[in-house]
């Protein structure tokens, strides 16, 4: 979805760190946002009497990855209490209808294109991949990918990239070469992001463990979790790959530290140093 929205953000307890409501204009659904710490204030909301879906964000405890639970529920209060056992998560997110367009259909519908989209985006770890879907009629699932459009919209509002895109096509694409290893990226809000398919050099360089120790380390854990693995020689990226910062990219590639606004470069010899001026 582009063009401009206007996008209301009220604040209960007049903090935006706890819970908050968002809205844009002239559509259907709402959706609620509260740390844990405000779990009794969120689970009060009339709101989530409703169907709906519901969004857990947190970090799993055994490797400290990224983590979400997305589920529906024909009243998402009731369901949200269920998963108190749970550990993991510190946020929990809500979509509901302002009135009583969602059905359980439409929630259920909505549940798996969400671990869909956040699934192939990768940010997070998916607790619950198990979609139960729902068949709906050709103008109901029409209606529903617009819905999810707004949903997709208001993520960032909410203080969350679950369903955000690392690339984003029009910006501008840089390259990074070192010896035989090339790689693409582009900056994004976070940083910068390595698309998949790009290459690393495979060892060190002999300067990293004074310059760069650090460096060593991000690839160590790069290549444990399957991010970079080797081929022809190389490091392969597995998959985008979002980092810090344009020089942490580089560094990876390069197999040691590395000034990134200038090792990014265009196809046309500008750097991004250059460019960003």
């Amino acid at each position: 979805m582009s063009g401009p929205e206007t996008i209301k953000l009220f604040l209960p307890l007049g903090n935006a760190k706890r819970l908050r409501t968002v809205d844009i204009s002239n559509w259907t659904g709402a959706a609620i946002a509260a740390p844990r710490s405000d779990l009794d204030q969120f689970l009060s909301r009339q709101e989530l009497t409703k169907p709906g879906i519901y969004i857990l964000l947190g970090a799993d405890p055994k490797d400290g990855k990224l983590s979400a639970y997305i589920g529906e529920a024909e009243d998402v209060s009731n369901r949200v209490k269920q998963h108190k056992q749970k550990d993991f998560w510190n946020t929990a997110i809500a979509i509901v209808s302002k009135d009583e367009y969602l059905t359980k259909s439409h929630v259920r519908y909505l549940e798996g294109r969400l671990i869909e989209v956040a699934g192939k985006i990768g940010r997070y770890k998916l607790l619950n991949t198990q979609i139960s879907g729902s068949k709906l009629p050709e103008s109901d699932k029409s209606d529903m990918e617009v819905f999810l459009e707004r949903v997709i919209q208001l993520f960032p509002v909410l203080g969350s990239d679950l369903l955000t895109p690392i690339a984003v096509k029009e910006q501008v694409i840089f390259k990074c070469k070192m010896k035989s290893a090339k790689a693409t990226g582009q900056r994004t809000p976070n940083g910068f992001v390595v698309f998949k398919g790009s290459t690393a050099v495979l060892k060190d360089r002999a300067s990293a463990k004074k310059q760069g120790p650090w460096t060593i380390k991000l690839r160590g854990r790069l290549r444990e979790d399957g991010t970079l693995v080797e081929k022809n020689g190389l490091l392969n990226f597995t998959k985008d790959t979002e980092f810090a910062s344009p020089s942490a990219a580089a560094a990876v590639i390069h197999g040691g530290t590395a000034a990134g606004p200038l090792a990014w470069k265009t196809d046309d010899g500008r750097t991004l140093k250059k460019i960003e001026g």
